[in-house]
């Protein structure tokens, strides 16, 4: 029996239309242009400020642009995985939703939580259940509505992230091309350092927890890029090293667009200069889920059949890893 692996067939993506600017957040706390682009490197990011939106509507335009460019029939997909940390509800799933909106009348769906890792985890899956040979046609999601749980009176996180969602098809193939590796961990070390204090059922929503502005994201900035340097290095260098992957076949690699300085160390461990590795954080920064596959969004015009990408994120958990895709194909649009 022929060996199944999981390619990519498709690309689609949506960031929405309002642009929140250095220049703004500089209006409402203390901060600069200079000093954002010199520590994290965002110049401006995307913001879903349309009232009653959610995550589900950004993943649903990015997973509608794939059904159309890749001329996918509702009826063949099969599975719908939504990474995200910013669901519409607390239940129902995203990924239910979207079953509804696209007409998807033969697909299971649900959500992964893996904090910024969610697509990377939730790429891997997918290739598994492709490789098993009982799933033919699967739609991945990273998508993140960042700004809804970012404090913008805090200088230290309100400058870093943005919204957006992008979208994958996943199909089977006999040749070799698609996920052809992975390292993916947790340790749970990250609690402390990288959350969000209420919400859960720990400390549900109350008048003190909103008072006490709760329910926004914490983090301890250094101790995260720490981790996230050499975790993200450790990973990407081990893939590459399992695979024979060098800076002389490595077309891209995919980092998870958290801070252009952590970009920069994993081009640096790898020897590759900084057109090998995609980079768009300036203009989206950081959208969690999303920062994978809208970067594979922005790039797909340049990729071809063949190329060897190294796709990498580290998130809240602590969650991290990479993967080795051989891309399937080369765009015409």
């Amino acid at each position: 029996m022929e060996k199944i692996n999981a390619v990519i067939t498709g690309v689609g993506g949506y960031v929405p239309d309002y642009v929140l600017t250095n220049e703004e957040i500089a209006r409402t706390v203390d901060t600069s242009d200079e000093w954002i682009m010199s520590r994290i490197g965002v110049k401006e990011r995307r913001i879903l400020v349309e009232e009653g939106l959610g995550t589900s509507y950004m993943a649903r335009k990015a997973a509608k642009e794939l059904m159309q460019k890749t001329k996918s029939n509702p009826d063949d997909i099969d599975l719908v995985i939504v990474a995200t940390t910013t669901p519409d509800y607390h239940f129902p799933s995203v990924a239910s939703i979207l079953c509804d909106k696209l007409g998807l009348k033969n697909a299971f769906a649900f959500d992964m939580q893996a904090a910024c890792s969610g697509f990377l985890y939730a790429l891997e899956t997918a290739a598994s259940l492709i490789a098993s040979g009982r799933h033919k046609k699967i739609i991945v999601v990273g998508a993140d509505k960042m700004s809804s749980m970012v404090n913008y009176e805090d200088r230290a996180t309100c400058p870093i992230f943005g919204d957006g969602a992008g979208a994958i098809m996943i199909e089977p193939t006999t040749e070799e091309y698609g996920v052809l590796d992975s390292h993916l961990r947790t340790d749970g070390k990250g609690l402390p350092f990288l959350h969000m204090k209420a919400g859960g059922s720990v400390c549900p929503p109350s008048y003190f927890s909103v008072d006490n502005k709760m329910h926004y994201i914490y983090q301890e900035g250094r101790t995260v890029f720490k981790y996230a340097v050499s975790y993200m290095c450790d990973s990407t260098a081990e893939i590459a090293k399992r695979n024979n992957l060098t800076k002389e076949n490595i077309a891209y690699v995919v980092p998870h667009q958290a801070n252009l300085r952590i970009i920069s160390a994993i081009a640096h461990r790898l020897e590759l200069p900084l057109e090998n590795v995609m980079v768009n954080i300036e203009k989206y920064g950081n959208s969690s889920a999303a920062t994978l596959p809208l970067c594979l969004w922005d790039y797909e015009k340049k990729l071809k059949k063949g190329d060897n990408l190294i796709l990498t994120a580290f998130g809240a958990g602590f969650t991290w890893g990479a993967v080795y895709v051989k891309w399937g194909y080369t765009s015409n649009q």
